[in-house]
């Protein structure tokens, strides 16, 4: 298929700026989780690039430490250079996160599997799917767990694997369509972690996160 040609040369130009990132994903120290939380719960329906303003701005604060009304934090995510959408409502997810927080850090510190971590991440944290579960744990180093946003579906129909954008709702389809991608990936010998950097860098010409 010319699209995996094409892919696979684009991707001998940036493997090593993929791998680099991921390396830096896997050096992300624990004290840092928390912020790569507040990232992920930005990140539906918004901009990366905002949603990794906020999370600066939020370290910046100290957020986690501090005593931040609710007010406050919507006013961050309101303002134009760094908007996120549904602000109000992920303004409560991140106190509601930072409320509960030393248990999930428990969790996350804890001996379960990646899969594991994502399934009991998903349920613990308002505004978390198996999507964002999946890209916090990605940001932080575990490996082969998709992260479905919509370029990525796109992506899965001009690789041929679907003829329209497939449902990833409810979790049993998200899991369907992972094993897809898996499957696709094993194919052309690129692991999944760097097959969605890659996407992204095609598509945008850079890699964030």
């Amino acid at each position: 298929m010319e699209l995996e040609k094409e892919l696979l040369e684009f991707y001998a130009i940036k493997k090593i700026m993929i791998q680099s990132r991921l390396l830096e994903f896997e050096q992300v120290k624990i004290d840092e989780y928390f912020y790569e939380l507040c990232f992920c719960i930005c990140t539906p329906q918004s901009k990366a690039e905002n949603s990794l303003k906020v999370q600066n701005i939020l370290k910046k604060m100290e957020f986690r430490e501090k005593d931040i009304d609710l007010e406050k934090i919507t006013e961050i995510l309101r303002k134009p250079d760094n908007y996120i959408r549904f602000h109000n409502q992920k303004a409560k997810r991140l106190l509601l996160l930072k409320e509960n927080y030393s248990d999930i850090e428990y969790l996350i510190t804890s001996k379960m599997d990646n899969y594991e971590k994502r399934n009991k991440l998903e349920l613990i944290i308002n505004g978390f799917g198996l999507k964002e579960a999946s890209h916090f744990l990605r940001n932080i180093g575990y490996k082969n767990l998709a992260i479905f946003d919509r370029h990525i579906l796109k992506n899965l129909i001009k690789i041929g694997i679907y003829n329209e954008i497939p449902k990833i709702n409810p979790k049993n389809k998200y899991l369907e369509v992972e094993k897809e991608f898996l499957n696709f990936a094993e194919k052309i010998n690129i692991p999944i972690d760097e097959l969605d950097l890659l996407f992204w860098s095609f598509e945008n010409g850079e890699i964030i996160k």
